[in-house]
């Protein structure tokens, strides 16, 4: 009897995980952030948009920019990210026209709905960031903004 109660004590230890690592603390509040946007688009008439959407619409946003470099900034590939853009424009969010300095080449310009979309998906995170502020207290909120800030400048 002995031997079972032991060996599934052992397996109940090993089943329980090690503290979170770096990416994993960076990844937990990133998800909330991303479910929260999406709820709050919906919440502001933005039924249409999907969590896939939100890597093309992510700060800064792909204003002027070619398809290439964005797929480059969402690490996406380009099939992907080409797709979700014929999705968007599709909705009217935002439109994809030929680049002046390059004929080949075409540029993403938003429409005044996908300027509404980003406008509102910075008022929901600065509605996170208040609430966070407020649980944290402002001068620890300030300091995990300053921190996230270099560590940004380091990876950039």
């Amino acid at each position: 009897m002995a031997l079972s109660s032991d060996f599934t004590q052992a397996r109940a230890e090993a089943a329980t995980p090690p503290p979170p690592l770096i990416g994993a603390l960076l990844r937990m509040p990133f998800e909330t952030v991303r479910d929260r946007m999406l709820a709050g688009l919906h919440e502001r008439g933005y039924t249409d948009l999907i969590a896939a959407h939100l890597n093309v619409l992510q700060y800064p946003g792909p204003e002027n920019q070619r398809p290439s470099e964005l797929a480059t900034q969402t690490r996406m590939s380009k099939q992907a990210l080409n797709y979700l853009l014929g999705q968007l424009e599709d909705l009217g969010y935002l439109t994809r026209q030929e680049d002046n300095a390059d004929q080949r080449s075409k540029r993403i310009h938003l429409t005044r709905r996908g300027h509404a979309a980003i406008r509102a998906i910075r008022e929901i995170v600065l509605e996170v960031e208040a609430e966070w502020e407020k649980q944290l207290g402002a001068r620890q909120f300030a300091q995990l903004r300053d921190l996230l800030t270099q560590l940004h400048a380091i990876t950039a």
